[in-house]
């Protein structure tokens, strides 16, 4: 039997949302390991000048305790 835990980042990128998941993911690895699942429960984007500057994305991460 396996107990997982379940917690929340925001990541940032200037390329897209998917960028923006794969950073939070990443980052997010390098202090929690075993990591099994996320979902998007945000996204939103920072206009500066008419334009997109900044996708941003809330995740939840779901990892197995140890």
């Amino acid at each position: 039997m396996s107990v997982a835990k379940v917690i929340e980042i925001s990541a940032e990128s200037t390329q897209s949302f998917e960028d923006a998941i794969r950073h939070g993911i990443e980052t997010a690895s390098k202090t929690v390991r075993n990591i099994r699942a996320a979902w998007v429960k945000e996204q939103q984007v920072v206009v500066e000048g008419g334009n997109i500057a900044r996708y941003r994305v809330d995740l939840k991460i779901t990892f197995v305790l140890e």
